[in-house]
């Protein structure tokens, strides 16, 4: 299940679609009944996090954080993705690429993380990237690195 929270109100996203394409996702990596969390959230919430996460005090496009939940309580809850909606939009707007489009990449790329993949060295990156450029391709996204 995909639970979205606009914390920033921005009524230009369409969160049913953002909802349907994760959960999408979900089901076709095999984790469809894992709880999701996606958060929309302003720059400054995301540096606060950053800063606080990864000792990073500057803004981001989307953090990750896995659940703790233990598994002895039996609830399948994958864990959160934070997105600042503004940098992905300028960060869209420089590249060349639909604002939503890249929203839902971001969202996919912050579930990978989620799912234990990184981009910490060119193998790792190239699976990652992979991976989202062909999910993508199947829902009429065209890779978003290109």
């Amino acid at each position: 299940m995909v639970v979205i929270q606009n914390i920033i109100n921005d009524s230009n996203i369409d969160l049913d679609n953002l909802s349907l394409v994760c959960q999408k996702f979900m089901n076709e990596s095999d984790i469809g009944e894992s709880e999701l969390l996606i958060r929309l959230v302003s720059p400054l919430e995301i540096q606060v996090l950053n800063k606080e996460y990864r000792s990073k005090n500057q803004v981001t496009n989307v953090l990750s954080f896995q659940s703790d939940v233990p598994e002895e309580v039996g609830e399948q809850i994958l864990g959160d993705v934070v997105i600042c909606v503004d940098v992905v939009r300028e960060e869209a707007l420089v590249g060349g690429k639909v604002f939503l489009d890249h929203l839902i990449h971001m969202a996919i790329h912050g579930i990978l993380h989620l799912l234990g993949h990184d981009h910490s060295d060119l193998t790792s990156a190239d699976k990652m990237e992979l991976i989202e450029i062909n999910f993508l391709d199947k829902i009429g996204i065209k890779n978003p690195y290109q």
